[in-house]
């Protein structure tokens, strides 16, 4: 059996660009355009396409391979001449190919298989092989389709889901219910898609994920700018996957769904749904997804006087861009993930910045952050076929587990205090030289050192520019509490006044309400945040018991930390929708609900691996945690264990009706 190894029918892809900038298979390689982009290449994706495309799996070899045990290191094992070794070898084959005249190389199962050994070690391949195939996706197959279709059924009427949100997840959702014949509404409270890269607009704002592995495996792009993309850049790309797969025909805009309530005697969701014009209805569906997402609600901290200041003042996800900063004061409270983003974007601007810290974030030094791709990148991937999904599978690996193990507690660690481990403390001191570098004033310096170990709360990548700001002369670092807030200002506990004339909040966001504001009603009339009593729980972070049919994306106990992208786990998760829905109708159920024993064991083992963590076992706040002091967002384990959990669903676990 043969690997289809050509692009999406969208990728215009060709085994060789030419220097004329013609597309004919065969002809004249410009060769200096060719190595000058693969100065830009890493060395271990690319060795990875050049052997899919000639077939010549010796470029793969054993003194090139990347050592496992250095993945987060640059060169991945492998120093400067060998790094160019490996690239003049791949230019001298990629040369011989186009020069014989060769097609690109049809890649076997078997090829396929070793090129996997190489990439993340022949022990590895044979428990992620399959996951990495799904990421891979090569000739734009899609192995995470449906396996059913709702006419196999025979049910005289369709079966309809409603899904909430027309986000990332939602999207998602969307195009795969209706890959499964399923009767898809998607509301949207918004006029566009985007979720959370339409509402945020402050300066500076983009991802913290490598942008490929912040996309589809069924739409994958390599039109982005750069590596970590910038929230236009990824609005642009949720907006074109919308258009590409047509899902705009399914999305009703401007629609919130206000609550929803199980009929048990239908066996079907009622949705009441408010429009912009003020006009309510009620529709039925046999489903209900919930695709609200999390980091979507802003959180405002309970200061006294909030409302007392005079002047301006806004949330960072609700950015006011009529507000002018030029050569005002400026007081922005929080100095987290959102304030990292626009101090810098902003500090040139304003007369005077205080900054109010709470707590000083951990800074993961990431050099490339805020840089465009140069031209030899998109050089690179037009010269080379299918180096962007080489690239992106490669992204995937570097990040399938991460620093993960860096945040495991070790038991026999004396002070948690600062530490969990060797490993954490090891990253500790290495992130306490990088801001020692960049810091040197030391008053400031003792400000910005975090004092809980690394990885306990939300790390943020910095290229320096946090830093940077916090050290310009017109700036002020307080970190005395805040008392209250006046009309001309900020009073901190020690009764000082810092007079102000705009007021930002980077404060983060409510993410432990999970389905709010919509109020959802199940068995018996129970409503599901009541239910939950600010302590939300959910088998796989997908389903509830007592609500039949209702199923979330992006629930709790699937946040990501520091090994993926959230977008690998809600493709999971609706695969395991998505397939527990065929399984149900196929077996002649209407509904199903999960066992309560079965969330409760599930719950138990969330608590005991997070308590095994860093974010689990640190006296530091953090958005990771619910009211009640419970972990309420993070998946404690890899990749791998979340993905083969929800593979099969089984309905064992489910009440059915």
């Amino acid at each position: 059996m043969s690997v289809d190894g050509g692009g999406q029918s969208s990728e215009a892809w060709a085994p060789f660009l030419m220097g004329n900038g013609s597309t004919e298979v065969g002809g004249p390689l410009d060769m200096a355009r060719l190595r000058a982009a693969l100065e830009v290449a890493e060395v271990h994706p690319l060795l990875c396409a050049v052997a899919h495309v000639t077939g010549r799996l010796d470029v793969l070899r054993a003194d090139l391979a990347p050592d496992q045990e250095q993945m987060l290191v640059p060169g991945r094992g492998l120093g400067p001449e060998q790094e160019a070794e490996a690239r003049a070898l791949a230019a001298d084959v990629l040369e011989a190919h186009a020069s014989s005249g060769a097609a690109q190389h049809s890649l076997s199962d078997d090829d396929q298989r070793r090129i996997f050994d190489f990439m993340v070690g022949a022990s590895s391949t044979s428990k992620w092989e399959e996951f990495l195939k799904e990421e891979l996706a090569l000739g734009g197959s899609d192995l995470r389709a449906p396996t059913w279709h709702a006419s196999e059924l025979g049910r005289s009427e369709p079966y309809r889901c409603a899904v909430v949100g027309a986000g990332a997840s939602g999207l998602a959702a969307a195009h795969r219910l209706r890959q499964a014949g399923v009767e898809v509404t998607v509301f949207e409270k918004n006029d566009d898609v985007g979720g959370t890269w339409l509402e945020n607009v402050y300066p500076g704002c983009r991802v913290d994920v490598p942008n490929q592995l912040y996309s589809f495996s069924f739409a994958q792009s390599n039109a982005w700018v750069s590596r970590f993309s910038a929230q236009p850049d990824l609005l642009a790309y949720l907006q074109q996957v919308t258009k590409d797969l047509a899902l705009g025909e399914c999305i009703e805009f401007s629609s919130e769904v206000a609550e929803a309530y199980f009929d048990a005697m239908a066996q079907r969701w009622d949705v009441v749904v408010h429009t912009n014009d003020g006009e309510s209805r009620t529709e039925q569906f046999d489903a209900l997804v919930c695709a609200v997402g999390q980091l979507n609600r802003p959180s405002f901290p309970a200061i006294a006087g909030r409302q007392r200041f005079g002047g301006p003042t806004f949330h960072s996800a609700a950015w006011d861009h009529s507000v002018t900063l030029e050569g005002k004061r400026v007081a922005v409270i929080g100095t987290g993930a959102s304030a990292a983003q626009f101090v810098p974007c902003v500090v040139e601007q304003v007369a005077h910045l205080d900054l109010y810290q709470r707590t000083p974030p951990w800074l993961l030094p990431t050099d490339n952050y805020g840089d465009p791709f140069p031209p030899a990148f998109h050089d690179l991937l037009a010269l080379l076929p299918n180096y962007g999904r080489w690239d992106r599978l490669w992204q995937f690996w570097l990040m399938h587990e991460g620093l993960l193990p860096a945040a495991r507690v070790d038991p026999e660690w004396d002070d948690l205090s600062e530490s969990v481990s060797a490993a954490n403390e090891l990253a500790r001191q290495m992130l306490v030289d990088v801001l020692r570098a960049q810091v040197t004033d030391d008053v400031l310096f003792e400000k910005m050192v975090p004092r809980f170990p690394p990885f306990a709360k939300r790390a943020l990548r910095d290229d320096g520019r946090w830093a940077a700001a916090a050290s310009r002369p017109h700036v002020n670092l307080i970190t005395t509490p805040i008392a209250e807030i006046t009309a001309d200002g900020i009073r901190t506990s020690d009764g000082e006044d810092h007079p102000a004339d705009v007021v930002i909040y980077g404060t983060g966001f409510s993410a432990s309400a999970f389905v709010a504001p919509m109020r959802v009603f199940g068995l018996g009339g129970t409503e599901l945040s009541e239910a939950w009593g600010g302590d939300a729980r959910a088998y796989l972070g997908i389903t509830v018991p007592k609500f039949p049919n209702l199923f979330m994306l992006y629930g709790p106990n699937t946040n990501l930390v520091i090994n993926g992208s959230i977008i690998v786990m809600v493709e999971c998760q609706v695969r395991y929708i998505v397939e527990a829905l065929g399984k149900l109708w196929r077996g002649g159920y209407r509904s199903m609900a999960c066992r309560p024993d079965v969330n409760d064991r599930y719950s138990a083992e969330m608590e005991a691996g997070n308590a095994l963590m860093a974010w689990g076992v640190a006296d530091v706040p953090t958005w990771y945690r619910n009211a009640k002091g419970r972990v309420t967002q993070n998946w404690p384990f890899d990749l791998h264990s979340y993905w083969e959990r929800t593979l099969t669903p089984d309905l064992a676990d489910y009440e059915l009706a």
